[in-house]
């Protein structure tokens, strides 16, 4: 077998043509009818035993074409990848040409393989970053949402206001017929919340415990149900019981409470504004990077093939497939269960894909440009690392993940780091906020 041409074509694919001798493709054929004859019958032998001219001769010239094709092609493909130096990213699409000598095989396989990469300015770029503040006011707004979440309710006798929390057994009709899912019996729901569609909790202020009421609404046009969207609908409610929502007193007391490490209010304040300014200072960092992406990305030229896209559309949604699984479901069951076909859940992705895709094209090209290497130390470094947080040996780890696929994941990894660290930083604009004039930073 030989290489006899290699071509280069639109979309990052070469294609590959290849020789195969009629001897080799008869070796083929052998190999394919010891593979398979023996579950060919012919009249006049048993099972199996009837030699391979008698069953051409019978079955026709290309009985064994596709099975020889089978066996000879993947050796054809290792020496044509080998010879040519390319880097292969997906599958070929395969075409027979004519063949060189008769009894021959002439392949022609496209194969889609990396791109060439051309960077515009990375060096340099200049990047808006925030600038992190924590003002009073959030830390206000922070403690009232804690103390929402340390409430406790009571009941109460009176007619229901905003905010109370009322146990409701309902019923939903539209034109006099109850519907799917509109029933519940024992139902809590706190008025004003949004939890129901817009008119429902509003209805219900004023009731008290043993009232019935009826309470109509429209579903809006939006509504997911697309039977009910825009319809007038009537729920026949009943109150059981109404409760009051009883916040704690935000002092010393409710600091010991909710935190394990405060025993003032003062501390709990503390530990608020410096848990807020990391939380904040990551979205920060976050954003930034991903500037600093977007302009690397917007800057390159590359001719990526649709299988580069495709194969990472694959890896999102297995990786998806497996955080179902660690709930319990399988990907399959949650199609169905949203109504998803195979084809728009991947379509779903593939945006995400592209961009990932260009993404480690760019910085592999500045691993290249710039001549970043890893050193042996942060290698034994990273390991250690996934081993801690697996919970594995790191003998385990390193049987897992190859030197060389860490070595290259650190290498982007430093590319980025290091087109971030010549990034020229500039303070975003002020954003306008009338707490900004009014509140103090927090200390």
């Amino acid at each position: 077998m030989e290489l006899k041409n290699t071509e280069k074509q639109e979309h990052s694919v070469v294609a590959l043509t290849i020789e195969i001798t009629k001897a080799e493709f008869e070796a083929a054929k052998d190999k394919a009818f010891k593979k398979t004859g023996k579950n060919i019958t012919v009249p006049g032998f048993r099972k199996g035993k009837a030699p391979r001219k008698m069953i051409e001769k019978l079955y026709g010239e290309g009985v064994f074409f596709e099975e020889a094709f089978n066996i000879i092609y993947p050796d054809a493909m290792e020496m044509a990848v080998e010879k040519s130096g390319i880097k292969p990213v997906g599958r070929a699409d395969v075409d027979l040409g004519d063949p060189a000598e008769e009894g021959g095989l002439t392949i022609i396989a496209k194969v889609p393989v990396e791109p060439e990469v051309e960077l515009g300015e990375y060096k340099g770029i200049e990047v808006e970053k925030e600038t992190v503040k924590v003002l009073q006011a959030d830390v206000k707004a922070e403690l009232n949402r804690m103390a929402q979440r340390n409430a406790r309710t009571e009941t109460v006798e009176r007619k229901a206001k905003k905010n109370d929390t009322v146990d409701i057994d309902f019923e939903g009709f539209v034109d006099g017929v109850p519907f799917e899912g509109g029933k519940a019996e024992h139902h809590e729901l706190t008025l004003g919340s949004g939890a129901f569609i817009p008119g429902f909790e509003d209805q219900l202020i004023g009731c008290k415990a043993g009232d019935e009421k009826d309470v109509v609404v429209t579903f809006p046009e939006e509504y997911h149900a697309k039977e009910l969207a825009g319809k007038e609908a009537t729920f026949k409610c009943k109150v059981h019981k109404v409760e009051e929502t009883i916040l704690p007193e935000i002092d010393d007391e409710f600091a010991k409470d909710v935190s394990d490490t405060c025993e003032t209010l003062d501390d709990l304040k503390k530990e608020i504004t410096e848990r807020l300014k990391a939380e904040r200072q990551e979205a920060a960092d976050n954003a930034f990077e991903e500037k600093v992406l977007d302009a690397v990305i917007d800057g390159m030229k590359a001719d990526i093939p649709a299988a580069m896209i495709d194969a990472q559309v694959d890896t999102i949604v297995q990786d998806f497939g497996y955080r179902l699984q660690m709930q319990g479901m399988g990907l399959e069951q949650y199609l169905k269960m949203t109504g998803t076909e195979m084809g728009a859940f991947r379509a779903m992705f593939k945006d995400q894909a592209e961009r990932q895709v260009k993404t480690r094209l760019a910085l592999q090209k500045v691993v290249e440009l710039e001549g970043i290497t890893v050193s042996d130390t942060e290698l034994e470094e990273e390991y250690a690392k996934m081993a801690e947080q697996y919970k594995m040996e790191v003998e385990k780890v390193k049987a897992i993940v190859s030197k060389e696929a860490l070595e290259g994941d650190l290498k982007i990894s430093n590319a980025l780091e290091f087109i971030k660290k010549n990034a020229k930083v500039k303070k975003a604009a002020k954003k306008k906020a009338t707490e900004e004039t009014t509140e103090e930073t927090a200390e």
